[in-house]
């Protein structure tokens, strides 16, 4: 299998980076903003802003498909359906992009906004309200309960391998 060299090019990673030129045999590889590795966009900063917009952006179109192809706006017919084929988009490898800047937490949270809008049976009461009648959380917080399990799961198979010295009750 032939190696394409066009495809090739350089992301120069933090704020001093020199930015050097890198050849591959005789032709100069290229410089590039930003790349997609492991599924997500990061940027030269291992800034994390272009992959929250994407997932944004996927999330309200397929919301908007709902709110457009289903004529029901019971609670039983979106939930189910922001649950199955929304949230994904936005929860999908949060771990590894995790949202840095309130900005690109809020631009993910408005596609949540707009899916308890969308229940008929919620209109007029405040977000938190909406939430909370649905049975769910914000973001935000899915995101902190995901890196509590995370850290649990660390914690319990570290002490199998005998990483129980990992952390130590000093008195």
């Amino acid at each position: 299998m032939k190696f394409n060299k066009s495809k090739c090019q350089i992301l120069h990673l933090g704020l001093g980076s020199p930015g050097y030129t890198y050849k591959f045999g005789d032709e100069s590889l290229k410089s590039s903003p930003a790349e997609r590795d492991l599924g997500g966009w990061v940027d030269g900063k291992l800034n994390t802003s272009q992959q929250c917009a994407l997932a944004a952006k996927r999330a309200n179109c397929v919301l908007g498909c709902i709110e457009h192809s289903i004529a029901s706006q019971l609670r039983e017919m979106i939930v189910p359906l922001h649950a199955a084929v929304v949230q994904p988009h936005l929860e999908y490898r949060m771990q590894f992009w995790a949202p840095q800047y309130k900005k690109d937490n809020k631009l993910l949270e408005c596609v949540q906004r707009r899916m308890t809008k969308m229940v008929k049976s919620l209109k007029g009461k405040i977000y938190e309200e909406r939430l909370r009648s649905l049975g769910s959380f914000s973001l935000e917080k899915r995101k902190l309960r995901g890196d509590l399990i995370a850290v649990y799961n660390f914690l319990k198979e570290g002490s199998r391998w005998g990483g129980a010295d990992l952390l130590s009750l000093v008195s």
